[in-house]
């Protein structure tokens, strides 16, 4: 009931205001005549006390009230004989004001407003803050300041603190959480990411030492141990950088969600792709141990140029036998790993029309585009 008090006494008040105006047209115009009336009778009795007093002669005070009652008769016969109507058009304002604009505000918060929404003042909604991040922090920040010693408090806060984009906050928070709880991977792994943010991506060497440590505490992180290796491709040294990322690429499971970025890092600094397995080496495609052992002895750029031949081979045998479901994955990936999105999607538009939907190999073709981010629209036609 006080909620529609409230929007009736605001309804109320605007209408006022912007009628306002409208009527007091008429009624200022003769105000301000009836006010420069006044001030010219002032005018002649002023100078018939100047007259009296000596201050000017007869012949200029003659001139003066001839011209100060030319003024007066002007403003004078300016004032209406009646009181005008108000305008036509101004009626349909007020009209509009009054009934139309309060109804259709009131049609449109029925519409599309929540009028049945109980009021949750903001002490409620920390109660019980569902899914709201901002009532999610701003009540895990009153807790903390009240129990700043909480570390459990600051190891929940600092993820949604990066997530939200409040890097330098979540930095602090990693940093209590680290203080009050100990170290451990996921902590440290996220103080170095904000650190590597604060930086612009650059892994620096604070934050290496910090992931240093997580894989002291735990020597299989593949996040600790990509962000090393990506530290030692930042700082120029590619063949440190690629034994790292193929060292990582063989402990990841072979459906890891960052198999393809770590294979990508591999092509960058002059590896074979992962899916390019020597150990089968009757696979179209796929290197021979000696070609494995001369890609070893060759600079970055040559053996770049002898991945691309290995992987333009693949693509000419599966061109000429197509029933080659393995091919055909090993062509996408590798098409995606070496950037080349283009050819990608060709190999997938290609792969499709030999293993189609919505056979299982096709779906199977169809996800591994979409997790190599490769374009899907129209390799099904």
């Amino acid at each position: 009931m006080l909620f529609w008090i409230l929007v009736a006494a605001l309804t109320a008040a605007l209408a006022v205001i912007l009628l306002y105006p409208l009527l007091r047209g008429a009624k200022a115009a003769d105000n301000i005549r009836a006010g420069e009336a006044a001030v010219y009778r002032d005018q002649l009795r002023e100078l018939d006390r100047d007259l009296d007093g000596g201050l000017i002669t007869s012949e200029e005070a003659d001139y003066a009230r001839a011209e100060i009652g030319r003024r007066l008769i002007a403003v004078s016969a300016e004032e209406p004989a009646e009181t005008p109507k108000p305008a036509r058009h101004h009626r349909f304002t007020e009209a509009f004001v009054l009934l139309v604009l309060p109804v259709l505000g009131l049609c449109l918060y029925l519409t599309t407003g929540r009028p049945d929404l109980p009021s949750q003042p903001l002490e409620a909604r920390l109660e019980n803050p569902g899914n709201d991040v901002a009532v999610l922090i701003t009540k895990a920040e009153r807790h903390l300041a009240e129990k700043p010693d909480d570390g459990k408090g600051w190891d929940v806060l600092a993820p949604i603190y990066f997530r939200t984009m409040r890097v330098s906050d979540a930095q602090v928070a990693y940093r209590n959480a680290i203080r009050l709880l100990g170290p451990s991977p996921v902590r440290l792994d996220g103080l170095a990411e904000t650190l590597m943010a604060v930086s612009d991506g650059v892994v620096t060497e604070e934050a290496r030492q910090v992931l240093e440590q997580s894989l002291t505490l735990q020597p299989d992180n593949p996040r600790a141990r990509f962000y090393i290796a990506l530290s030692m491709e930042q700082a120029g040294q590619p063949d440190e950088a690629r034994q790292a990322f193929e060292a990582l690429a063989k402990q990841s499971p072979s459906d890891a969600p960052w198999l393809p970025l770590v294979n990508q890092h591999i092509a960058m600094n002059g590896g074979a792709p992962a899916g390019a397995n020597p150990a089968a080496p009757g696979a179209p495609g796929n290197p021979t141990q000696q070609d494995v052992a001369a890609a070893e002895n060759m600079s970055a750029g040559d053996r770049q140029q002898m991945i691309r031949g290995m992987v333009e081979s693949l693509d000419a045998k599966l061109s000429e036998d197509p029933n080659n479901f393995e091919g055909w994955v090993r062509l996408v990936r590798s098409y995606a790993v070496l950037n080349d999105k283009d050819r990608a999607a060709g190999a997938l538009k290609r792969g499709l029309a030999a293993f189609p939907l919505p056979g299982e190999e096709g779906r199977q073709l169809l996800a591994l585009a979409r997790e190599l981010g490769i374009a899907t629209e129209g390799a099904t036609q």
